[in-house]
């Protein structure tokens, strides 16, 4: 079947990789192992740029890059949401002291945008099968529309890792599994592992590297 991928980034990150040696990734190549019977014919991933942090100023950097790695697929394009830094104060789990001031980050707008272009792109016949790749059950609305009111075959992949150092135990969305035509709940190590870019790329503006702290 024809298939839009529809990536939730910031789920992604920190359900499957965050921690691992295996940020490099390949969405397009992982998800075409995963649902060998659906032909990937564009992806859309759904991001904020990050803000440099004091502990690592080089995030928005190792962001950029990355993203030059996504858009080398065919069809591949970037939908920004916002990145929010700001400070805050948060509750000491034992005092003393009561409160800490912490440094809070939010991603917003990225599961509208991902459930407005499902939609739309159903509306306009684009696809026969969509693949959302996410773990978060504010997208089911979108999801069950696309099915019930356009008719489509949406199929969900929840991108919690399932294997490797320092996994998460599983945890379960009744609520997506529900909603989707499939579904498909956790990634291992292995498939990770086995869907890693070059580590030298090239695109329209030069050669670039992986890097060097991934």
């Amino acid at each position: 079947m024809k298939t839009i991928l529809y990536i939730d980034g910031f789920n992604f990150y920190y359900s499957a990789v965050k921690g691992t040696p295996h940020k490099w990734l390949n969405p397009v190549e992982l998800i075409s192992k995963a649902f060998p019977r659906n032909t990937i014919i564009a992806t859309k991933y759904f991001s904020a740029r990050v803000s440099a942090m004091p502990n690592d100023p080089q995030q928005p950097m190792r962001q950029s890059i990355y993203w030059r790695a996504l858009q080398t697929p065919p069809n591949s394009e970037i939908i920004l949401g916002e990145f929010r830094t700001r400070t805050t104060r948060a509750a000491v789990v034992t005092p003393p002291p009561k409160t800490i001031e912490i440094y809070k980050t939010e991603e917003k707008g990225s599961d509208v945008n991902l459930g407005a272009h499902l939609l739309m792109d159903g509306f306009q016949n684009k696809y026969e099968a969509a693949i959302v790749v996410t773990g978060d059950s504010d997208l089911i609305t979108p999801i069950r529309m696309a099915r019930q009111q356009l008719r489509k075959t949406v199929g969900i992949l929840n991108p919690q890792r399932l294997s490797g150092p320092g996994h998460r135990k599983l945890r379960s969305s009744a609520g997506l599994k529900n909603a989707a035509s499939f579904y498909q709940n956790g990634i291992t190590w292995a498939q990770l592992q086995s869907a890693q870019f070059a580590a030298v790329m090239e695109d329209k503006d030069g050669v670039f590297h992986k890097p060097v702290s991934w």
